[in-house]
């Protein structure tokens, strides 16, 4: 039986009165301010609105793991905690931001706990944990296959007090923001070192530093997710001073290890919440429309799709928590094979199941009318976010017959 935390249950409850009052009843005055705004990628009104209720009401922050309490304003959650927050905000895709928990901001601001000086924090961290500013985390190339993060080009060259970056980078998530004024970037500093691990390196760089280009907004499945955005980025001689290297030369890859880990997480854990959403609005939908004298819940084939949604969401969110609870008893390396397992099954599981319900709503189904649309989409990205679903399969499978031959010999 799995149990959360007295603090964890009344967060729950606190967070979901919150969504019922708050989020849900503005969703499509939301989407109206980013349709009407003069830049879809601007912050909007609501938004603001909405992060000062929710920082008043003491949802604000909540991803901060214990070991980091020091950088919030509570004791710090732990990644079973965490979890059902997260689902609980998964419901509505741009609500996570409400609540100062949306990604790509919280894996950034990990990476700032855990390797950032006490200047970078001053600067960068303490601004994203008051929600004043946005930041973006640069590593995916156009050119070359980046599901190898060995495989990036992007030349980072040291030159006097100052590093020189140049390349092009793309489905940057969050640069688009009007509010972003961070990105971390990842790239190659020491091409011709023998450990490939040992080539990359990670540099914060303003976004108004001059050489950075936003060459243009990109879209999946058509939708630019607006006002964050995904972007693709030209670096041309971009001049950042020495101090803004993370941890140090040649420690890029051992800090994407340590930041990709809990964000796949974050992820599956928001899934849920779509998934779970989903389905109410077909269990819904089911039981309003008849076809062929009787209504669409009376059906077999619709009761069977029903009757697989609900079982498959019950498997991932089971498997998401199993998850969490390694995470936290041996630290997101203990834990690997469980994020593979989830990061491989949740996405791909969940756009499974919102393609069901949208299938029960008809037309409808595909309409921005629901969230259904848009939350496949999401579960659709995810599948290439934060590394290709057949990389950490391929990881996975290396790692479990390791195992298992281990044990038999």
């Amino acid at each position: 039986m799995i149990q959360f935390s007295a603090a964890s249950m009344e967060l729950q409850a606190r967070l979901q009165a919150f969504m019922d009052e708050h989020i849900i009843p503005n969703e499509h005055a939301y989407a109206a301010q980013v349709a009407a705004a003069a830049s879809r990628f601007e912050s909007m009104p609501l938004m603001e609105e909405l992060k000062h209720k929710a920082r008043e009401a003491g949802l604000w922050n909540l991803f901060v793991a214990p070991a980091h309490a020091e950088f919030c304003d509570h004791d710090g959650l732990t990644n079973l905690d965490y979890a059902p927050l997260a689902e609980i905000m998964g419901r509505v895709l741009w609500s996570p931001e409400v609540f100062n928990c949306n990604a790509p901001d919280t894996g950034n601001m990990e990476v700032f706990m855990k390797y950032g000086t006490a200047e970078q924090q001053a600067q960068w961290l303490t601004p994203l944990l008051n929600g004043e500013i946005r930041s973006s985390y640069a590593m995916t190339e156009p050119q070359v296959a980046s599901s190898d993060a060995t495989n990036i080009e992007l030349s980072i060259v040291r030159d006097g007090n100052e590093w020189v970056l140049n390349g092009r980078k793309w489905f940057i998530t969050g640069a688009m923001y009007e509010r972003c004024q961070i990105l971390i970037v990842m790239g190659k500093s020491d091409p011709d070192n023998p450990n490939r691990h040992k080539q990359q390196s990670q540099i914060l760089v303003p976004k108004d530093t001059p050489g950075l280009e936003m060459v243009r907004p990109l879209t999946t499945l058509g939708y630019d997710d607006a006002p964050i955005g995904h972007a693709e980025i030209f670096f041309n001689d971009v001049r950042v001073p020495l101090e803004n290297v993370l941890l140090g030369e040649g420690r890029g890859f051992e800090i994407a290890q340590g930041r990709l880990g809990p964000g796949r997480i974050h992820h599956c854990m928001r899934l849920i919440g779509a998934a779970q959403r989903s389905l109410e609005l077909a269990c819904h939908r089911v039981s309003t429309r008849t076809t062929f004298g009787r209504e669409l819940s009376q059906h077999q084939s619709v009761r069977e799709d029903i009757a697989k949604c609900f079982s498959e969401i019950e498997m991932a969110r089971l498997l998401v928590l199993k998850t969490c609870y390694q995470m936290d008893q041996l630290g997101a390396k203990g834990a690997l094979d469980m994020i593979a397992a989830s990061k491989t099954s949740v996405p791909l599981m969940v756009q499974n199941i919102i393609d069901r319900c949208m299938q029960m709503h008809g037309a409808g189904g595909l309409t921005e009318d629901y969230c259904m649309a848009e939350a496949f989409n999401y579960a659709r990205w995810c599948r290439q976010a934060d590394g290709p679903d057949q990389v950490h399969q391929m990881a996975l499978g290396k790692l479990i017959i390791n195992r298992y031959n281990q044990e038999q010999g």
